[in-house]
């Protein structure tokens, strides 16, 4: 080894540990109840589960599945997307199976970028999307989500001005993590429209499709005229049936993006999940009442802990839909030495009251509009959801 250079490639300097495996040992740690992880503490449905276990004990995928997918994931992801979006995909050229959303993601990112290349995303982001832009070696361009009353909100003339002769995509989340902002379908036109005059490709993240809170509903960018053909459409299973361990998910796009993407993902885990993916397939044939019936569920426990959060003294911003809400902690006025600090608060929290968050600010480039900010899950049990409210009254005293 070399003594003057660095073991880590340089594009990933900047990547240290994720702040979810710190922050989930410190629950460990503490015994602190952890609503930082966006993960359910319950497993999915029944008749999905007894899916995984029938294929396994009939030999379905217990060897290498196919490289897109096995075909009959394939046509249910197919049907699911014209059932709820109107979109048709042929399952066989437009449809690629990927080891969870996070996967689909890198590989998209991968395979259409070139260094030098800019890259849209809307901030906070979800932390793998910087370290795949990197990876890439594309420059990353965020637009911030700014809070508006109870709620963060898109500033378009923002995003108009942050398009440039480089840009070669727009990287967007809706139902988004960690705000849990729904872009509204005026903003998604916008966007849409600008794609089109711009020419720009657009990485959709879609993986909350299904939880949405409060009567509204998630549209695909990918149903707006010209976005079609310009539009790979990410989405998973293990937040829709709690199965984040299975890590299935999925690409949806246009024959020629399809075949870009799989090129770079058959490197990278080649196939995965094969059992699962049977299981996915069935899951994603269960009757509109299941979904809407999990929606409903994960709103009484977002006003479960959004009341609760409240009562601890919190600024609480509404979440329109995923696992999370996002808490101002200004409110309780417990600045550090260094004024308002998401990360020192949520350090210090396990030992103060027993919880464990986020801080946001993590999610930003430009950390101090993220630094008033910390993020909690509550894809929980109520019981636990009603413990940690419990503990988090001692912030109010």
């Amino acid at each position: 080894m070399t003594a003057d250079r660095p073991l880590l490639n340089r594009r990933l300097a900047e990547f240290g540990t994720t702040i979810f495996a710190e922050m989930s040992q410190l629950a460990t740690e503490t015994g602190a109840i952890n609503l930082g992880q966006g993960f359910p503490d319950t497993d999915g449905p029944a008749p999905v589960l007894e899916a995984a276990r029938r294929a396994i004990a009939e030999g379905r995928g217990n060897q290498y599945p196919p490289g897109a997918g096995v075909p009959e994931l394939r046509r249910a992801v197919a049907a699911h997307r014209e059932r709820r979006y109107g979109l048709r995909y042929d399952p066989d050229r437009e449809v690629l199976v990927t080891a969870g959303a996070t996967e689909a993601i890198a590989a998209a990112l991968l395979a259409l970028l070139e260094p030098g290349d800019e890259v849209i995303a809307l901030e906070p982001y979800y932390d793998s999307y910087a370290a795949c832009i990197a990876m890439a070696g594309a420059r990353r361009v965020p637009v911030t989500l700014r809070p508006d009353g109870d709620r963060f909100v898109l500033d378009l003339d923002e995003l108009r001005g942050a398009v440039t002769d480089r840009t070669r995509l727009i990287l967007l989340n809706t139902p988004h993590n960690p705000t849990g902002t729904v872009l509204p379908h005026e903003q998604l036109a916008a966007i849409a429209a600008l794609c089109v005059e711009r020419d720009l490709l657009v990485v959709t993240d879609e993986v909350y499709e299904h939880l949405v809170f409060d009567g509204l509903a998630h549209r695909s960018l990918a149903e707006l005229p010209g976005m079609r053909e310009r539009t790979v459409a990410i989405s998973s299973a293990g937040k829709t049936f709690s199965v984040t361990g299975w890590k299935v998910g999925w690409v949806c796009a246009s024959p020629e993006l399809t075949t870009a993407v799989r090129t770079a993902k058959q490197f990278l885990t080649y196939v995965a999940s094969g059992p699962f993916q049977y299981a996915v397939a069935e899951a994603l044939a269960l009757p509109d009442a299941h979904f809407d019936a999990l929606a409903a569920d994960l709103q009484a426990k977002r006003d479960l802990l959004s009341g609760a959060l409240r009562d601890a003294g919190f600024g609480v911003m509404r979440s329109q839909g995923t696992y999370f809400v996002t808490a101002d902690i200004r409110p309780l006025g417990l600045p550090g030495p260094e004024g308002v600090d998401g990360e020192a608060f949520c350090r210090a929290l396990p030992h103060r009251a027993g919880v464990v968050a986020i801080p946001s600010q993590v999610f930003y480039d430009h950390r101090g509009a993220g630094a008033p900010y910390v993020r909690f899950a509550f894809c929980k049990r109520p019981e636990v959801l009603a413990e940690a409210a419990s503990r988090l009254k001692a912030l109010a005293r």
